[in-house]
């Protein structure tokens, strides 16, 4: 499999799962933000059961698509630059901070970021604590 997940299976072509997408994107960051995507992925699906992956917006510039962690909405992203790994939460305005993990995007309308840069520590607490009031923002707003 390239870095497009796309294979070929029985003589057609077939587009891999979500999670195989997002592993084949982890296996070609060699570096730390292989490490720390694999680790904030593996905080996000513990912190809800009914958190879906998926991946979207796949184009030429960017094969692999962007990993996505949805539950009735989407929770965050997980981008990667050459300097981060940036995790930004779709409503990321209406959660509660209290350990200050939100550190890019702050004067947006709705989302939020968290930065994070080599050497950089992720509170897997505090982390779990936003995942899990997105996925609270996100199955509240069904009730309405």
């Amino acid at each position: 499999m390239n870095v497009t997940g796309i294979t070929k299976s029985g003589g057609s072509w077939k587009d891999p799962s979500p999670a195989t997408l997002i592993d084949a994107k982890i296996a070609a960051l060699t570096d730390w933000r292989g490490e720390v995507l694999a680790k904030v992925r593996k905080l996000i699906r513990e912190a809800d059961p009914g958190i879906v992956e998926t991946v979207k917006w796949r184009k030429p510039s960017n094969p692999s698509g962007l990993p996505v962690w949805e539950r009735d909405g989407i929770v965050c992203t997980g981008e990667t630059y050459k300097d981060k790994v940036k995790l930004t939460f779709d409503k990321g305005a209406l959660l509660d901070d209290p350990t200050w993990l939100f550190n890019a995007g702050l004067d947006g309308n709705r989302r939020r970021a968290i930065d994070i840069f080599e050497g950089d520590k992720v509170d897997a607490k505090a982390l779990t604590a936003l995942v899990r009031a997105a996925v609270k923002v996100n199955l509240g707003k069904k009730r309405k």
